[in-house]
């Protein structure tokens, strides 16, 4: 049986943020099977501030991708916000991940021809809500990062690190529970890559959002209080800053 809506489970701050047990994704390609994930079992709670880190290929993308409900498992489990993403179809899927989850790429995935403004309250229009008030909550989430005096700015007429602020205000404009950022520094030089990790934890810090990063930088890694290390679709350790 499916799922069109999100259960109220979703928003009860005391469940984790994500549970996975024994969590697998293969993948067809040129009628080969490719083990992507192997079976992986975690939890992350709400409020952490975790790094999945790995080399290439080593699943952290796939990863990242079933836990922000943008790809399902082939087997074992997976809970967001207590919502088990097997109860969803499609249509429950896409309403769990546009409540819960904000994104931010390392590519930005602005709309080129779209003001900064109207690129941040984008999430927004999926959940029906009116022009004006979306517009007022992009307005403040870009605030919140700086880029106030940006509101009409279009990508082009923006620095990488100034785009990359606006991808963390649209992941902020829907009051998400978590925040996945997908390499989030790099496309970025050293002082804008320092800016949005400070912004990420100043997220993290002030208003309790879990933020899970997947990089390969060991930099900013360390940035988190825990890291969890995955390699050839398994996690090879799960370490906390404070042991």
């Amino acid at each position: 049986m499916t799922e069109t809506a999100v259960t109220a489970e979703s928003a009860t701050p005391s469940v984790p943020a994500f549970e996975a047990v024994n969590l697998t994704r293969s993948y067809r390609l040129d009628g080969v099977s490719v083990d992507a994930l192997r079976g992986v079992t975690l939890t992350i709670d709400q409020g952490e501030f975790v790094a999945i880190v790995g080399p290439s290929g080593s699943g952290k993308s796939t990863l990242m991708h079933l836990l922000g409900c943008l790809d399902r498992p082939t087997s074992g489990s997976l809970r967001v916000g207590g919502v088990d993403v097997a109860t969803l179809d499609d249509s429950g899927l896409a309403e769990l991940r546009n409540r819960t989850i904000g994104f931010v790429f390392q590519s930005f995935h602005l709309l080129a021809r779209t003001a900064a403004i109207d690129n941040v309250a984008l999430p927004l229009v999926y959940r029906g809500v009116s022009r004006s008030r979306r517009r007022a909550l992009a307005r403040a989430a870009l605030e919140a990062v700086g880029l106030g005096h940006r509101l009409d700015h279009r990508p082009s007429q923006m620095s990488g690190g100034e785009q990359q602020r606006v991808a963390i205000a649209r992941a902020l404009v829907g009051d998400p529970q978590v925040v996945l950022a997908d390499e989030p520094t790099g496309n970025l030089d050293t002082r804008n890559g320092e800016e949005v990790m400070a912004i990420l934890e100043r997220l993290n810090s002030e208003r309790g959002v879990a933020v899970v990063l997947v990089t390969h930088e060991a930099e900013v890694a360390d940035r988190a209080r825990r890291q969890i290390h995955v390699r050839d679709g398994l996690v090879e350790a799960d370490v906390r800053a404070d042991g």
